[in-house]
């Protein structure tokens, strides 16, 4: 449920309305628009997943909260993700990242680049994408210090050094770290050296981690899972935001269809659909869902086209080499190139 304030509700209008939320042990969400205040409700859920009868939302709550000076009407919210949704919140959320070489925006007007190496493999090879990111135009360092891998076989990240690594190459480069988190007992190391905490595709109905990163209070991005709805995607970011963590930024990177020509299939369309259901910033993984350096860059720019907040790429100082994902990681050189290109499609629709 969501009360809408009239424009000329006055601050004791407004505190009108919390105090009765309060006292029947309801949660309330203040969003303050340009024009208006919106005042969102949630119901105290226990254990059993079940609301008290004395926090519960029902019709007559909503025609006494109406009866109140500055209300100017109240709405259900018909999607199953209150804190997600547009209804909720109608002003698009930005998230402040902090960093030493200033702080990083994403939301605003400006496309964030993330870009870095997909696996952090020695001090070398990360300062050099780093700084290449850096002298590109990037202000978010991606790389994986610690990493899922399809076969146990397969390489699995430094873990702790990695880390180490990132904060070394964020020292010198000034760039923002985003990472990888894989388990909830591994949160809170991974917040010491990491700016951004990312959800990888495999974790994103980890409940137990979404849990664990919305109480860490850092900035979160979640993959977008294999298979996933959008619907489901929104849910999972409903998680992290219950633990009082506004700072979500939801990543599409490809699902899985029939197609089996490109690794995935990155779902364009969903960036302007979420953008529309949902408050939440959007950036777009190219690499990992196309997996063909040759189609990383085409789909960089739709997705700045489709009105994507961000892009997250991987570079690499020798791709042929790479311990893992060499084969859709940008060499240097092309990341170099895509740039230029990425500001001409976003100054033609409005963006920087």
């Amino acid at each position: 449920m969501i009360v809408v304030m009239r424009r000329d509700a006055s601050a004791a209008d407004i505190e009108g309305v919390l105090a009765r939320l309060r006292e029947r042990a309801l949660t309330p969400h203040i969003s303050a628009g340009a024009e208006r205040t919106i005042i969102g409700i949630l119901g105290p859920v226990g254990a059993s997943g079940v609301a008290s009868a004395l926090g519960s939302i029902t019709p007559e709550l909503g025609a006494m909260l109406e009866g109140l000076d500055g209300v100017e009407q109240v709405l259900e919210v018909s999607k199953p993700y209150k804190l997600a949704s547009r209804e909720f919140h109608p002003e698009a959320t930005l998230v402040h990242v902090p960093s030493p070489g200033g702080e990083v925006v994403i939301g605003a007007s400006e496309v964030v680049m993330m870009a870095g190496p997909c696996t952090v493999e020695s001090e070398e090879q990360l300062m050099a994408a780093a700084h290449a990111a850096r002298a590109g135009g990037a202000t978010v360092l991606r790389g994986g210090a610690y990493k899922p891998s399809t076969s146990p076989y397969g390489f699995r990240g430094l873990g702790a050094a990695g880390l180490k690594l990132l904060a070394l190459a964020r020292q010198q480069t000034g760039l923002a770290v985003v990472t990888e988190v894989m388990t909830p007992a591994e949160v809170e190391l991974v917040a010491e050296y990491a700016d951004i905490l990312q959800i990888g595709a495999r974790n994103m109905q980890n409940y137990y981690l979404l849990d664990e990163v919305g109480r860490s209070g850092k900035p979160v991005l979640l993959k977008r899972g294999f298979s996933a709805t959008i619907e489901e995607w929104l849910l999972a970011a409903e998680y992290i935001l219950a633990q009082g963590n506004p700072n979500v930024i939801l990543c599409e990177r490809g699902i899985r269809t029939f197609e089996r020509m490109t690794r995935n299939t990155v779902d364009i369309n969903a960036v302007p659909l979420v953008k529309q259901l949902s408050h939440l910033p959007v950036v777009v993984d190219p690499s990992q869902g196309t997996g063909k350096r040759s189609l990383v860059a085409s789909v960089a720019l739709a997705a700045v086209a489709a009105g994507a907040d961000g892009l997250i790429v991987e570079i690499h100082p020798h791709p042929d080499a790479a311990v893992k994902d060499g084969a859709q990681s940008l060499h240097l050189a092309q990341y170099a190139e895509l740039m230029p290109r990425m500001r001409a499609v976003a100054a033609a629709v409005g963006r920087e």
